[in-house]
């Protein structure tokens, strides 16, 4: 099984916000997709990620259940009909390409803005989701602590995780840019939750600070604005802000809260006025633009910003994908470790049965303090032939020679074949 990963994965280049939007998944529908793969495949090692940006779902198996995994995330999100989204999710089945969009998704290269700190959070949760639903095998769980272990590399090697060039980072910038030349601007922030909250420790680095959090959970808001010299509101005072405020910022999923062009129309508008939205599913009517002096930006629209700490990133990135590289050949070697240790656990058995036959053939002719010397000398003599084979075995898996040696050992002892 270990070298059958592969990777359904459907992200922002290659499919448009109103794709994403529809098979993206909250916390509820990854654990509930985790327990249909479980129900209704074959498939091992099982991690599903969904982000504003990415839907994917990496697992273990022989066969091809790219078509079921896609059903099932249509049955998870209410649909019947796959035929609208199936061409934006493309199917990663070599096995190494599949582990290294792993690593480079976990560590920011895949991100929209290069080297985005928060997914490497969003592949903890989902990790540990797939932990919780016992999806996560000795592969898996291996897989992911070289990740780990790589983006501390990472971060005390390299470049790339220097300054704050994350999507929460870009969405500040644009508000500089466009409350440039406004005198003391009002920011409304709906949502706390994690692009929510990073956003406002963002702006505590900025000159924009005239930031009014809005919260379901009102302490929660309290909360964040302590914590970044911004100010609380009540929810039931929410549109009441929108309507003052000069820049709306949601990171609320737009199924539980939507800014709606005719609500906004009737309040009047200040103008110019602008809604940036970071939710997934959008929670701010694109149709807000047909208003004059209204301006709204999407997920699609944070673009990549022009910083220097963008480009030391940017610069970075090939050895980023050294370190990558060469965690991915230590990674390759230890798989195909665990793939000789069950012919090696056989070879072991197989010596060890000649051994306590040959030895029960003489062991009731001889005293108890003898049989006990035989049984720790013949131990120790089986222990030594076993130990020169595994050692040259694992020497063949660091050069990618151990297929052969394995084959022969088979051969020698009539070890049965051991499914991959």
């Amino acid at each position: 099984m270990q070298n059958q990963f592969k990777v359904l994965t459907l992200s922002y280049k290659n499919a448009p916000i109103a794709v994403r939007e529809a098979v993206s998944l909250n916390e509820i529908g990854c654990r509930n997709l985790l327990d249909k793969i479980k129900e209704f495949t074959g498939a091992q090692d099982v991690l599903v990620l969904s982000t504003c940006n990415r839907t994917e779902v990496y697992y273990a198996a022989d066969n091809d259940y790219s078509r079921e995994i896609i059903k099932l995330i249509a049955l998870e999100k209410g649909f019947i009909a796959t035929k609208e989204i199936t061409p934006y999710f493309r199917h990663i089945t070599s096995h190494q390409e599949a582990v290294q969009h792993l690593f480079y998704v976990g560590l920011g290269l895949e991100s929209q803005v290069v080297g985005d700190m928060q997914i490497l959070n969003q592949v903890k949760k989902a990790y540990q989701w797939a932990a919780d639903a016992g999806m996560a095998g000795p592969f898996l769980h291996r897989l992911m602590h070289t990740i780990f272990a790589t983006n501390k590399q990472v971060v005390n090697q390299t470049a790339f995780r220097d300054g704050a060039a994350s999507v929460s980072y870009a969405t500040v910038e644009l508000v500089e840019e466009l409350t440039a030349n406004m005198e003391n601007p009002r920011v409304l922030m709906i949502g706390v939750g994690e692009i929510g909250a990073n956003v406002c420790d963002n702006f505590q680095k900025s000159a924009v600070n005239n930031i009014i959090i809005a919260n379901r959970t009102h302490h929660k808001a309290l909360e964040l604005a302590q914590k970044t010299g911004a100010r609380a509101v009540y929810w039931e005072n929410v549109w009441q802000e929108i309507q003052a405020a000069d820049v709306v910022i949601s990171s609320v999923p737009g199924d539980c809260f939507f800014i709606a062009r005719e609500t906004v129309e009737k309040q009047g508008v200040r103008s110019p006025k602008f809604f940036i939205d970071l939710s997934m599913p959008r929670s701010v009517d694109a149709a807000l633009e047909s208003l004059a002096g209204v301006c709204v930006y999407n997920i699609d629209s944070i673009r990549n910003r022009a910083t220097s700490a963008l480009e030391k990133r940017i610069a970075a990135i090939p050895e980023v994908k050294g370190l990558v590289a060469e965690a991915l050949v230590e990674f390759s070697a230890w798989t195909r470790e665990m793939a000789m240790s069950p012919a090696l656990q056989q070879f072991k058995q197989r010596l060890e049965q000649i051994r306590q036959q040959e030895v029960a053939r003489y062991l009731k002719n001889l005293g108890a303090e003898e049989q006990q010397l035989v049984e720790v000398l013949t131990k120790n003599i089986l222990n030594k032939i076993v130990k020169m084979p595994a050692l040259e075995l694992k020497a063949a898996c660091q050069r990618g020679e151990s297929e052969a040696l394995l084959q022969g050992l088979s051969a020698l002892f009539s070890l049965e074949k051991q499914e991959a």
